[in-house]
This record gives structure tokens, C-alpha cells and sequence, in this order.
């Protein structure tokens, strides 16, 4: 049961930040075009509209995207100042409340993300030159901040296995 958890939390977290590596390579590509447009005023071109709205949504899906593959891989920053003079246990203790503290966090950027996306939906704001639906970004954004908060979880028990088995967290 166990690996069947790990090699899904795995795979959701790669296929997310493969989706949002693409969606920040098109951002990049989007954002050369634009300016290459305003260089090219005289030649009758000119930027893309709503470039500026298009990178942020893009950012925030993009962003939250990657967080998934980041806490899987445990590539969160953390000190290790004290971690040599704690030994294999107390730096499991340690994983573990860094994990758990993690997860906690993640449930809440997609609570409160949740919240927001319904607040957009129901004012109905647009962008303000392409007009698109600002929920959309909130949607996009929400979909990373629960792949998050599942990945996120499945470390608390990823940790808490490697305690209780007196191993080093993987």
C-alpha cells in the first residue's frame, strides 16, 4: 500500500512540475515575442495584448505547479546547523515536524486559495485588457496548491514510516 502511495504522490508531483516548467517555457517564449513586438513598432508589429496579465496567471499556476515536486524531493530550504549533533532518530523527529508543519501549510494555501477563487467567481472581475475571468488564475493556482497539499501529506507519512522503522527519511 505504502509504495502504491509513494509512486502516486511521485508521479502526481512530477506531472505537475513537467506542466509547469511548460507553462513557464511558453511564458518565456511569450514574453521574447512581446518584446521583440515593441521592437518592431516600425515594422507595423507591436507587443501582445494583456502580455503583462497573461505572466501573471501563468506565474501563479507555474509556481504552484512546482511546489509538489519540491516538498517530494525535500528541496524545501531548511538549516542543517544542528542536524549533525542530532543523530539518525532526532533527525527523523525533525523531518517529521518539518513535514507536518509543511503539510499544515499547504492545507492552508488551498483553503484560503479555495475561498478566493469562489470570491472572484462570484464577483465575476476580469483582467483588464484581454477581460478574462480572474478565476481562472485562481483555479489554475488551486489546482498546484492541492497537489501540494496531497504530496504534502504523503510525506508527514513518508516521515513518520521512516521514524517508526528507526531509518533515515529517504
Amino acid at each position: 500500500m505504502y509504495d502504491r502511495l509513494d509512486r502516486g504522490a511521485g508521479a502526481l508531483a512530477r506531472a505537475m512540475a513537467l506542466i509547469g516548467g511548460a507553462v513557464l517555457i511558453a511564458l518565456v517564449a511569450m514574453t521574447c515575442l512581446s518584446i521583440a513586438g515593441r521592437a518592431a513598432i516600425p515594422l507595423g508589429l507591436g507587443p501582445i495584448p494583456g502580455d503583462f496579465e497573461l505572466i501573471e496567471m501563468g506565474m501563479a499556476f507555474a509556481v504552484f505547479a512546482c511546489l509538489p515536486w519540491c516538498q517530494y524531493a525535500r528541496g524545501h530550504a531548511r538549516v542543517d546547523l544542528f542536524r549533525p549533533a542530532f543523530g539518525r532518530r532526532g533527525n527523523a523527529v525533525l523531518d517529521l515536524v518539518a513535514d507536518v508543519a509543511m503539510a499544515l501549510a499547504a492545507a492552508l494555501i488551498a483553503w484560503r486559495l479555495a475561498l478566493g477563487l469562489d470570491d472572484k467567481m462570484s464577483y465575476g472581475e476580469t483582467t483588464f485588457i484581454l477581460r478574462w475571468p480572474v478565476w481562472w488564475a485562481y483555479a489554475a493556482a488551486l489546482a498546484g496548491a492541492v497537489a501540494f497539499a496531497l504530496v504534502a501529506a504523503f510525506c508527514v507519512l513518508r516521515s513518520a514510516r521512516a521514524l517508526a522503522r528507526g531509518e533515515a527519511a529517504p
